[in-house]
């Protein structure tokens, strides 16, 4: 027994023997490790990776890199050196050399960071031979992003040096390195940026580096970042900023059976190589102090309009669904419609249609005021409260994704407004408001608010006849990463299914009989509805109303449905004059590759509301528009 025991405690010490040592050499050893690499004796150098390409979905390259170089510090290792010739040799003056010195030395006296950005070849060139004079600067290689494709600057923003704060926030970045700021850059900035290696080099005593710490046992090589496809069409995207010219608003289309975004448009826009490098700081000043054209606002993620006329669509859906109208009931028009008390209030209309009944399809086609404002009556007047009936049509419509961010993979957007009984019983407390107050949201005006992207994925769900996916921009990566749930999952409509078809038909008749019928192609079935959206604003107290805004939102084919999307034109006049014309040339492009309406395409190409917008710009500041 006694040798039994002893053989079990001389295993048990050993076993300990070997816990112990482990220990000390992963624990004790390694944090040893640890702090002698953040000792002054030891010289860190990242090695930057490759910033991920972009490409579009047929595989046309957006985004690349191209060679640059920056000029780097380590405060604490500046010997002092002449700054008369340095500052000549950087072509910089001294003020500005001690306002960089002292920046990075409230940011680290030990650690790198970037003195001068962007140097060119031809700088770098003549500035390596020199640098071994000035012990504490040393240059490095950067790599700056490049666009092939003067396009979709706003798809696909643009990559901001770290400063300070960013840097103090996350561990990751160091003062002077590049960071996505917007657009696909922003969004996918995990992707994109890969990871940084690390070398470190031992000091001897006299500062000089004297080699590899630990023969570069702990120094490890950068990995590229990933490489993106996204969803975009660059052809069609191109094609529709050209078409845009001349002109403020937005673009969306999309592939209604995926959710993916095809084009992206807003306009003015810019070139997104003017984002780069050492002219981006000057460039950005510019353009962001733009407060007219806006170019670095994108209108279809954040522009809120109101929707005008393509709101009949799900407004018909909405009484389908609550059965307060089939597709054969009919209302009259006379060239508007009366409400209000003893109906001395009325909403004009022009679809030309006099005292005759109007059927739901023709409704659509002819885009008459009178019908649907009957139908949101009856939606309203259905339930014993106003608030109950306007609840129950909110609902409905917020289901198309309406009056809220839909959650697409872009880093900004607006939220729209569809009203609920809440709004209305916060401007009438008393509770003594009807469907009547409220009659202007029949035909998408009244206190309704939509974003492109909404309306474009409005039109999606009909065309799916009640259902959508997220709206999203990326369609793969390189390592092959799986693409978010969030875009592969399914989202219904309220409305039921066989609602849809009389409503299709009457988008369809847009193009056979109705206000588009003058853009309607002949080998492709294109179901649409145009849009009138008047444009007001108060200046000096005073209600003015300027040019309405032209709107189209339009689906093709018919069946089987490969494109969804919404043309919103500021100050265009009516939907079928600009908007229509574009929906259809983009459509037949997108699904043919040609076009063949010439006469629509150089008109487009052609028209610029310039003068338009010049004159609103001068009744806002109260100028005189007389010629």
């Amino acid at each position: 027994m006694k040798r039994g025991y002893l053989l079990s405690f001389f295993i048990i010490t050993i076993a300990f023997i070997f816990i112990g040592k482990l220990f000390y050499l992963q624990i004790i050893s390694n944090a040893n490790n640890q702090n002698n690499l953040r000792s002054s004796t030891i010289k860190k150098l990242f090695d930057y990776p490759e910033r991920g390409y972009i490409y579009d979905r047929k595989g046309t390259l957006l985004v690349a890199n191209k060679q640059s170089y920056n000029l780097m510090i380590v405060p604490r290792e500046v010997a002092p050196l002449d700054t008369v010739e340095f500052c000549k040799l950087l072509k910089i003056d001294k003020a500005y050399f001690l306002k960089r010195f002292d920046k990075a030395k409230k940011w680290s006296r030990r650690l790198p960071s970037v003195f001068l950005a962007h140097l060119s070849k031809e700088d770098y060139a003549y500035l390596q031979e020199k640098m071994h004079k000035y012990k504490g600067f040393y240059i490095e290689r950067k790599l700056l992003r490049n666009y092939p494709i003067n396009s979709a600057a706003n798809v696909l923003g643009y990559v901001n040096e770290v400063n300070d704060e960013v840097a103090n926030k996350n561990p990751y970045y160091q003062p002077g390195e590049l960071i996505g700021t917007t657009g696909v850059e922003k969004q996918y900035e995990s992707f994109l940026r890969g990871i940084k290696g690390v070398k470190y080099l031992q000091r001897d005593r006299f500062n000089k580096i004297i080699g590899p710490y630990k023969n570069g046992i702990y120094d490890t090589l950068p990995v590229d970042g990933k490489d993106l496809t996204l969803t975009l069409d660059s052809e069609l995207q191109q094609y529709g900023e050209a078409l845009m010219k001349g002109k403020r608003g937005g673009i969306v289309a999309i592939e209604p059976d995926s959710g993916e975004i095809l084009s992206l448009i807003t306009m003015p826009n810019y070139n997104p190589n003017l984002m780069v490098g050492r002219e981006r700081s000057k460039n950005s000043v510019i353009f962001f102090s733009d407060t007219i054209n806006k170019p670095m606002y994108d209108r279809s993620l954040l522009a809120q309009y109101a929707p005008g006329s393509p709101f009949k669509i799900i407004q018909g859906l909405a009484g389908l669904q609550e059965e307060v109208i089939t597709p054969k009931t009919s209302f009259r028009c006379f060239h508007g419609y009366k409400y209000g008390a003893r109906e001395k209030e009325f909403m004009g209309c022009h679809c030309g249609i006099f005292n005759q009944p109007i059927k739901l399809q023709q409704g659509l086609a002819k885009s008459c005021n009178s019908y649907f404002s009957n139908v949101y009556r009856r939606i309203i007047e259905k339930y014993p409260t106003a608030s109950e009936g306007m609840n129950a049509w909110s609902k409905h419509i917020r289901s198309f994704g309406l009056g809220q961010y839909l959650g697409y993979d872009l880093p900004q957007g607006q939220k729209g407004l569809i009203p609920d009984a809440a709004l209305y019983n916060r401007w009438y407390p008393d509770g003594r408001w009807r469907a009547t107050y409220t009659i202007s949201n029949a035909i998408g005006q009244g206190q309704i608010l939509t974003t492109p992207i909404q309306l474009a994925n409005m039109t999606a769900a009909v065309a799916n006849k009640g259902y959508y996916y997220t709206p999203h921009i990326l369609k793969a990566t390189s390592d092959k990463t799986p693409i978010d749930s969030a875009y592969t999952t399914l989202h219904s409509t309220t409305i039921n299914p066989k609602h849809f078809p009389p409503i299709i038909e009457g988008m369809h008749d847009v193009f056979k009989t109705g206000t588009a019928k003058h853009v309607r192609l002949k080998d492709i079935e294109i179901c649409g509805k145009t849009g009138t959206a008047e444009n007001f604003k108060r200046i000096d107290g005073k209600k003015i109303q300027f040019e309405d805004h032209s709107i189209f939102v339009a689906f093709a084919p018919k069946k089987n449905p490969k494109i969804a999307l919404v043309v919103y034109i500021e100050n265009g006049g009516y939907g079928s004059m600009i908007a229509a014309p574009i929906a259809s040339l983009m459509i037949e492009r997108y699904l043919t590759g040609k076009t063949t309406n010439k006469y629509w395409e150089n008109r487009m190409l052609n028209t610029s509301l310039e003068a338009v917008y010049e004159k609103q710009l001068k009744t806002i500041k109260g100028e005189s528009t007389e010629e």
